[in-house]
């Protein structure tokens, strides 16, 4: 994202108000506009076409569907983004862009079969176990693979940097799904869960669509060497189980608090927990800037000290790696604490806001209770996820694992121990979760500045690694004339 960090400073550098607002504007569209444009979508539907005036089975229904599509469509591409983005990023410095495709095609073929291991037998127990229609399941379904399909080009499209046209995508799908919803709804008469579910899923279809012509526009060629991205999944598994663990802990403790007594099961099939799924919503939104204020300070600060210290290893003396070193530690040092003073001055705001208003729109009881220590935990995780984007930058690939998964076990446990308090402690387990991720995260960063020389100097290999008898251990044989024949 090098390129994000030029633009943002020549938005900035003008330093007038408008600048700051067509800046702050260009940081959400590069991070949660996709995100945003689906949710006001979502609530647009509702607001204008009266989804509050269906029976609440079939606004349940729908609204399961739609949350189920979210969580398990990014879980499911959890597994492979990490290497296959670190696998594009390879081929595109070595400017090996015939291989783009292949690895598009091998990765969206892997995902394809995960999705479908996970959905078919779902729906099919939603069909025959829960009495849904076929039309409704197979929309559902449908959404699914689509939204996966949306997730996973994603990350290629991001590597190319264009952002406005990923936007321009999801604009067209959403705004498209909008009007085909009304038409189907009010021309059609059409049931109003049946249109926006079908509506949805043809805007999904839409931008994944759009996603994939613009990945054939920008590589056309192809190589067809599948194998070695099939080596990148053996090679650099350390980035499948961080990023895996990351996504899941995300979600482990919803599901956890989805086998709570509060639960709510509909058709047989689609379990969650209404109090708890809402105020986590809430308290992800109320940290969600944190996003944005990293990437826009990582990409106009950091990026530029971290690419002096690059260029020092290359070709610089000994002060000059020591002397770009520290300024890009401070530098990170400097950005972590931004981030927290800022985020907290939002998240304080913003709860505040929440406990006023919300209460006039239904919003009380059982979810503001459990809203502020999962507000607490949701910030904390974004501080950790920007600590473990820092390892990523160091390559310590080991230390992302050890964080992941003590955030995504510390957070589990604490989870089933927190269910059993009352509803105040309920998000315990993401906070303490969280706390523990980010304590591993920011000691691991420590360990990584104090042992960095070792790390970029001393990972080479004199001999190359490979399958065969081990080389001789003589390196040396003096050589004693005969003196008897002399």
């Amino acid at each position: 994202m090098a390129g994000v960090g030029v633009k943002l400073n020549r938005i900035f550098q003008k330093k007038s108000i408008a600048a700051d607002i067509v800046g702050f504007a260009y940081s959400i569209i590069i991070t949660i506009a996709p995100v945003l444009l689906i949710i006001g979508t979502l609530l647009l539907m509702g607001l204008v076409l009266g989804f509050n005036e269906v029976d609440y089975l079939t606004r349940e229904l729908f609204s399961c569907t739609i949350l189920y599509t979210f969580v398990f469509a990014l879980l499911t591409v959890s597994p492979f983004n990490a290497v296959l983005s670190k696998y594009m990023q390879d081929a595109i410095y070595e400017e090996r862009f015939q291989d783009i495709l292949p690895c598009y095609y091998l990765g969206l073929f892997m995902n394809m079969i995960l999705t479908c291991l996970l959905g078919i037998p779902f729906c099919l127990w939603e069909h025959f176990m829960g009495g849904v229609e076929v039309f409704y399941v197979f929309c559902g379904f449908c959404s699914y693979i689509s939204m996966t399909f949306v997730f996973y080009s994603l990350v290629y499209l991001s590597i190319c940097k264009d952002y406005e046209r990923l936007f321009l995508f999801f604009f067209t799908g959403m705004a498209m799904a909008f009007l085909l919803c009304l038409f189907l709804n009010l021309r059609c008469g059409w049931e109003l869960t049946r249109s926006m579910l079908l509506s949805l899923t043809v805007g999904f279809f839409l931008i994944a669509a759009m996603e994939f012509a613009a990945v054939k526009r920008y590589f056309r060629q192809n190589s067809n060497r599948y194998k070695p991205v099939l080596g990148y999944f053996k090679k650099w598994w350390q980035l499948v189980v961080a990023n895996f663990f990351y996504i899941f802990g995300l979600y482990v403790h919803n599901f956890v608090f989805w086998t709570h007594e509060t639960r709510t099961v509909i058709v047989k099939s689609f379990v969650y927990n209404q109090p708890y799924d809402m105020a986590s919503c809430l308290a992800m939104f109320t940290n969600i800037s944190a996003t944005i204020i990293f990437i826009t300070n990582v990409e106009m600060h950091f990026h530029e000290k971290y690419r002096s210290y690059s260029e020092a290893v290359i070709g610089g003396k000994k002060a000059d790696i020591e002397n770009a070193k520290k300024r890009m530690f401070r530098q990170l040092s400097s950005e972590l604490m931004n981030l927290v003073r800022i985020q907290f001055i939002i998240s304080v705001v913003v709860y505040l806001l929440c406990l006023v208003f919300l209460p006039r729109f239904g919003f009380a009881g059982s979810v503001l209770r459990i809203y502020p220590c999962l507000a607490a935990g949701y910030f904390i995780l974004f501080l950790m996820y920007a600590a473990i984007l820092f390892m990523y930058y160091f390559n310590d690939l080991p230390g992302a694992v050890i964080s992941t998964l003590s955030f995504f076990t510390a957070t589990l446990v604490g989870s089933m121990i927190a269910m059993n308090f009352s509803e105040i402690w309920y998000g315990a387990g993401l906070a303490g979760g969280a706390f523990i991720g980010w304590s591993v995260a920011y000691a691991r960063l420590r360990w990584v500045e104090k042992n960095l020389d070792t790390h970029v100097f001393c990972s080479g290999q004199l001999l190359k690694w490979g399958n065969g008898p081990k080389p001789s251990g003589l390196v040396y044989r003096k050589h004693c004339p005969d003196k008897n024949n002399a």
